[in-house]
């Protein structure tokens, strides 16, 4: 059954992957490797795996230490926001509580969420870098911690 809850945090995973795109999926196995139903296993059984859980965790790591590099291409070029749309589109699909066959209008609102969130943080973050003058490592910490807080929130929403 499709609720508004399920709607919303596959909206908010989509808005998390749009900031971070391998915090979406890190906090959403972590979550999901803790008791996966046996339903949960068949549907998604690389989801619910603590390897997994454990691999996506040390990309994500490395993803917020990487995001304050010089070198690193802005979200909003293509092979960035594609990873992004995938890693919202993914959590997106995976939060229904209906975990009977494909979930695309999930995986939809997970996507476009992403898009929207890349180009909104994009564009706050230069804001803040280039108006406002605050060091871009300043920035990007900031944006980290309003990740790490919304992945903390929407895994409770999955409970």
């Amino acid at each position: 059954m499709r609720t508004n809850n399920d709607l919303w945090t596959a909206a908010g995973f989509g808005v998390l992957a749009g900031m971070r795109s391998m915090t979406a999926p890190a906090f959403l196995t972590r979550e999901l490797s803790r008791k996966p139903t046996r339903a949960l296993k068949r549907a998604l059984p690389g989801l619910t795996s603590k390897k997994v859980s454990q691999r996506l965790g040390l990309l994500a790591l490395g993803e917020l230490v990487g995001d304050k590099a010089p070198t690193t291409p802005p979200r909003i070029k293509l092979p960035p926001l594609t990873g992004r749309i995938l890693s919202g589109a993914i959590t997106g699909a995976a939060v229904s509580r209906d975990r009977k066959g494909a979930k695309l209008g999930f995986a939809l609102i997970g996507a476009a969420a992403a898009i929207a969130s890349s180009y909104a943080f994009y564009g706050i973050r230069r804001f803040v870098t280039h108006r406002l003058r605050v060091p871009d490592l300043a920035a990007g910490l900031i944006e980290d911690g309003a990740a790490l807080f919304l992945g903390a929130r929407l895994t409770r929403a999955l409970r």
